[in-house]
């Protein structure tokens, strides 16, 4: 099995130590009543006007939706619509407690994940593709509970460490 370079493990384990440093103190993942306030829960849509200018061709439309579905799982949809109309649709259903999850849906980025929710308004997510490590994305939402943002931390394809910044701004 693959696994990521020392340089990824530093560039994801520095972003998550950065945002969670402003986290606020909240109750676990597995307390029903955080569950029920959580900022997460909802759906998102990407600012497309603030994409990062590496990114490339943006995408016609982005959005992630997170569910509360019982039992301290939460389902969390992302639907990427891209210019010519075509839709990608990933799933995952999960316990916020870092343990791996199977995806469904597309799975040419990922198809297991692993979720875990360190603060009220922080989620830490692992992607993986036939059990190699794809990336590492850490969710922040603001105080206002009106933006959630998506730092990606990856490498590229001559192993070299990245961090995007996406903005999400809530619907519903």
């Amino acid at each position: 099995m693959r696994t990521a370079s020392p340089r990824f493990i530093l560039c994801c384990s520095a972003t998550a130590l950065f945002l969670l440093a402003g986290a606020p103190a909240a109750a676990g993942p597995d307390d029903p009543a955080a569950a029920s306030r959580s900022p997460f829960l909802g759906t998102w849509e990407l600012d497309l006007a603030r994409l990062p200018a590496n990114y490339g061709p943006p995408p016609r439309q982005v959005l992630y939706t997170f569910e509360d579905v019982g039992a301290g799982q939460w389902r969390t949809s992302i639907d990427i619509t891209a210019p010519d109309g075509s839709v990608r649709h990933m799933a995952v259903r999960y316990a916020r407690d870092g343990s791996a999850s199977a995806g469904e849906g597309d799975p040419s980025e990922a198809d297991s994940a692993a979720i875990n929710q360190p603060a009220s308004n922080v989620l830490v997510m692992s992607l993986a593709k036939n059990k190699i490590l794809g990336s590492v994305r850490v969710y922040a939402v603001s105080s206002d509970g009106k933006e959630m943002t998506e730092s990606a931390a990856a490498a590229d394809a001559g192993g070299a460490p990245f961090v995007r910044n996406f903005h999400f701004r809530r619907l519903r």
